[in-house]
Order: structure tokens, then C-alpha cells, then sequence
């Protein structure tokens, strides 16, 4: 069969769009739980990686033990562990609605996120393995997830899109601190910083947008915006 137009390849992606808008309070109903429990995993694990790195050492003496292979090995053993969370969720609405898991919609959304988050997370993995720089990577980390959630303004709820923002702009601007203040030279409870980074924007931001959306969803009257 012969390939589809432009033209109908371009209705296809509108209509898949406008499902995706009109379903837009289902995405956000489905993630806002994943988002809280992540977010809440990710200030405890802030909270632990500021006690090795910072409180560890200079109350008792100790020597800093959260950084490098351990610091990532604890980082994306919480991102396995919060995707699958989501994905539970996900398959969890697509069962009660009679739907497959994989729509045309979750496609689009994947085509979206994926590339960026992708980049961001090989670019964060190089730069704690291979230079030690646990806290360019979590920049890294935190711009890339910001770029992924921007990727999907064209169909994704206003939350998403205030996500988004709030993860763009105080990446930029905890990176511009982080230079002026020393950057790479830095080599005192790096840990510490690093995972300050990563508590305010995955922990407390998550945290932060569950919340709303909760609230949202408890006095709306209709779809959620």
C-alpha cells in the first residue's frame, strides 16, 4: 500500500492531538499520584545524600560516602523505581477504560519526551562516571527532564506545562550559580549540592504539583486545565 500523505499524515496528528487535550485531565489524574510518591522518594534520598556528604562529616568526622558510583546507582534505582510506579498506573486507567496500554496518544507523548530525557540521561551518566561531576549531571538532569515536559505543550494540560517551566527556569538558574560560585573547581561536599539539586526540582516540585492537582481535582466541576 502506498505510504500515506503529508496531508494525511497531518489530520492524523491533529486528531491525536485533540484526543490527547480532550483526555488531558486523565494524564494528569494518572500522574499526579506517581509524581507524589516519587517526588516524597526523592527528598528522602536528598535528605540522605546531604547527611553522608555534608552533616556526616563535618558533625561526626566521618568520610563522605555520596558521591560518584554510589550516588548514581542511588539515583536511578529511585528513576526505575518511580516509572514503574507510573507505568502501573497507566496500565491501571487503560484496563479500567477497556483501552490498550499502548495508544496512538501514549505514542506521540513518547516521541516528545524520550529523545530529551534520553540525552540528559547518557550526558549525566559520562559525566559521574568518566570526569566525576555529580553536579553538572544533575543539572544536566534537570534541564533534560524540563525540555522532555516542554516537548508536550502542544497537547499537555497547563500543570505539565508549569512543570516544565519550573524545572527550566531554576535549572538555568542553579547552573549559573553553581559556575559563579566556582563550578568544576568545587570539590567540597559535592554530594551535598548535587543532591540539594535534585530534592528541589524532582522531590519538592513533584511534590509540589501532586498537591495542586489534588486540589484541583477535588473542586473542579469539569475538565481540569
Amino acid at each position: 500500500m502506498a505510504s500515506a500523505s503529508p496531508h494525511d499524515t497531518a489530520l492524523e496528528h491533529l486528531r491525536i492531538i485533540r484526543t490527547l487535550m480532550e483526555r488531558s485531565h486523565i494524564y494528569r489524574a494518572v500522574s499526579a499520584p506517581a509524581a507524589l510518591v516519587g517526588g516524597t522518594l526523592a527528598l528522602l534520598v536528598s535528605g540522605y545524600g546531604i547527611w553522608q556528604e555534608y552533616l556526616r562529616e563535618a558533625v561526626t568526622g566521618g568520610d563522605p560516602g555520596f558521591r560518584g558510583t554510589r550516588f548514581l546507582v542511588v539515583w536511578l534505582a529511585l528513576l526505575v523505581l518511580a516509572s514503574v510506579i507510573n507505568l502501573f498506573l497507566l496500565m491501571r486507567e487503560s484496563s479500567d477504560k477497556g483501552e490498550p496500554v499502548v495508544t496512538d496518544g501514549l505514542k506521540m507523548a513518547l516521541r516528545a519526551v524520550v529523545p530529551p530525557l534520553l540525552t540528559g540521561g547518557v550526558l549525566g551518566i559520562c559525566l559521574i562516571v568518566y570526569v566525576r561531576q555529580i553536579e553538572l549531571a544533575a543539572l544536566v538532569w534537570i534541564l533534560c527532564y524540563g525540555l522532555a515536559l516542554q516537548g508536550t505543550v502542544s497537547f499537555a494540560p497547563r500543570s505539565i506545562i508549569h512543570l516544565a517551566r519550573a524545572f527550566l527556569i531554576t535549572g538555568q538558574v542553579l547552573t549559573v550559580l553553581w559556575f559563579a560560585f566556582g563550578g568544576p573547581g568545587l570539590a567540597i561536599w559535592n554530594g551535598a549540592v548535587a543532591s540539594a539539586f535534585l530534592g528541589l526540582t524532582f522531590g519538592l516540585f513533584h511534590v509540589i504539583y501532586a498537591v495542586a492537582v489534588f486540589l484541583k481535582s477535588s473542586t473542579a466541576t469539569g475538565p481540569l486545565v
